[in-house]
C-alpha cells in the first residue's frame, strides 16, 4: 500500500517535463551533479538539459566535454538556440524563453560541435604553447644558419600547420563522439582493470600505437602517396618546433587513427588517455627540436628523426626503433648528431646538403 501522506504535493514542472520526476523525487543526486556550478538546485530541475538520460550522461561524458559544457558551452548553446517554452502555467497567453538550450547535452549534433570546438582549442594551444617555449629555450639557432634551412621556414611551419587544424580536427571529431557515446572501451574507475593493469596499458599504448604509426609512416613515403601527402612534410630538411605539426591535413590525421584504434579495442583509463595525448602532442614537437638528448638505440629520439628528415627513407618509428630494425629502415644517428661542434660544423653541412640533393621529389635516390 502507498502511504498517501507521505507523497510529495503535486508540482506543475511534472507535467512539463515529466521525466523530471527522477530528480525531483532524488535532489540529493541533483546537488551532487550541481556542487561546482552556479545553477541553482530548483533551476537545474527545470532544466531540460539534463532531461533526456541524465544518470547515462554523466556516466559517458567525456571529461573535457563534461566541464566545458558546464562552464561554457551551456550559456552559449542556451544563447544562440534558446529553447522558448509555452507560458501556460500562469494562465496568460504567450511564450517563455529560458535561459536554457533545446539542444540538450546529449544531442549528438551539439556533442559534434563543441568536440569539434574543443579539438580545434586544444591543437592551436598545444602547438603554439609548447612549440614556442620549445624554439625559445630548446631549439638551437645556429641550425637556421644551416643550407638547407628554407627561407621564413618557420613562417611557412607555422601557416601550414594553422590551415591544417581545422580540417584534421573535423575528421578526427567522429572518434572522439564514439567515445563520448560509449562506444570505445575507455572506464572511469581505476579498480574496475586494477593499478597494474593501468600502468601496463600505458606500454601497451606506446607500443601499439608505434607500430601502426611505422607502417602508415612507411606507407606514406611510396611514390604514389608521398608526393601527395607527406611531401609537404618533407619541406622542412632540417625540423624545428613548429615543423612538429606542419603536414597535409590528411597525413596528420593518418598517423593519430592508431591512438583512436586503441580505446576501441582495448581498455584504457580516461585520464590516462587525455595523459598520453598530451605527451603525444609533447613528443611530436620534442622529437622535431634538433636536442639530441637520446644516444641510445632503443628510443626514436630526435637525433634518429632529424636523418628521417635528412635522408628520407630511415626511421620511420615514433617511439621506438623496433620496427625501424625489423622493417630494415634503422638508421643510426652518427658522432656529428652529438657532438656540439660537429653538429653546427659547416663541412657536415655542405656534406648534408650534397646528400639531400641526390635525392628526388620522391625521397627516393636519384638515378647516375
Amino acid at each position: 500500500m502507498i502511504n498517501q501522506e507521505s507523497e510529495k504535493p503535486y508540482s506543475p514542472i511534472q507535467s512539463i517535463y515529466p521525466r523530471l520526476k527522477f530528480f525531483l523525487d532524488n535532489r540529493e543526486i541533483t546537488r551532487a551533479f550541481n556542487k561546482a556550478t552556479r545553477f541553482t538546485v530548483d533551476r537545474k530541475l527545470t532544466d531540460p538539459r539534463l532531461s533526456s538520460n541524465p544518470c547515462g550522461i554523466f556516466k559517458k561524458m567525456d571529461i573535457a566535454l563534461d566541464f566545458t559544457d558546464e562552464y561554457i558551452f551551456d550559456d552559449l548553446y542556451a544563447r544562440f538556440f534558446p529553447l522558448v517554452q509555452a507560458n501556460s502555467l500562469s494562465g496568460t497567453n504567450g511564450t517563455q524563453i529560458l535561459h536554457v538550450s533545446y539542444l540538450s547535452r546529449d544531442n549528438i549534433y551539439r556533442q559534434f560541435i563543441s568536440l569539434f570546438i574543443i579539438t580545434m582549442f586544444f591543437a592551436y594551444f598545444f602547438y603554439f604553447f609548447f612549440s614556442t617555449l620549445s624554439y625559445i629555450f630548446v631549439f638551437d639557432k645556429e641550425l637556421m644558419k644551416h643550407p638547407k634551412f628554407l627561407k621564413n621556414q618557420i613562417a611557412k611551419e607555422i601557416k601550414l600547420s594553422a590551415f591544417g587544424f581545422p580540417i584534421t580536427s573535423i575528421v578526427t571529431v567522429p572518434w572522439f563522439l564514439g567515445e563520448v557515446r560509449g562506444y570505445s572501451a575507455l572506464y572511469d574507475d581505476i579498480n574496475q582493470y586494477g593499478l597494474l593493469y593501468a600502468v601496463f596499458s600505458i606500454f601497451g599504448f606506446l607500443f601499439f600505437t608505434d607500430m601502426c604509426i611505422y607502417w602508415i609512416h612507411r606507407w606514406l613515403h611510396h611514390p604514389l602517396i608521398y608526393k601527395h601527402l607527406h611531401k609537404a612534410h618533407h619541406r622542412w630538411i632540417i625540423p624545428t618546433p613548429f615543423s612538429s605539426h606542419a603536414f597535409h591535413p590528411l597525413d596528420g590525421y593518418l598517423q593519430s587513427v592508431p591512438y583512436h584504434i586503441f580505446v576501441y579495442l582495448f581498455p584504457l583509463h580516461k585520464f590516462l588517455y587525455i595523459s598520453l595525448f598530451i605527451f603525444v602532442n609533447l613528443w611530436t614537437i620534442m622529437i622535431h627540436d634538433g636536442e639530441f638528448l637520446s644516444t641510445g638505440t632503443f628510443v626514436n629520439g630526435a637525433a634518429h628523426h632529424v636523418l628521417h628528415h635528412l635522408y628520407f627513407n630511415y626511421n620511420y618509428g615514433q617511439y621506438f626503433t623496433i620496427w625501424d630494425k625489423i622493417g630494415g629502415s634503422y638508421r643510426k644517428p652518427g658522432v656529428e648528431q652529438f657532438d656540439i661542434k660537429k653538429k653546427k660544423d659547416q663541412n657536415i653541412w655542405e656534406k648534408q646538403a650534397t646528400e639531400v640533393d641526390s635525392f628526388d621529389e620522391n625521397g627516393k635516390e636519384k638515378k647516375a
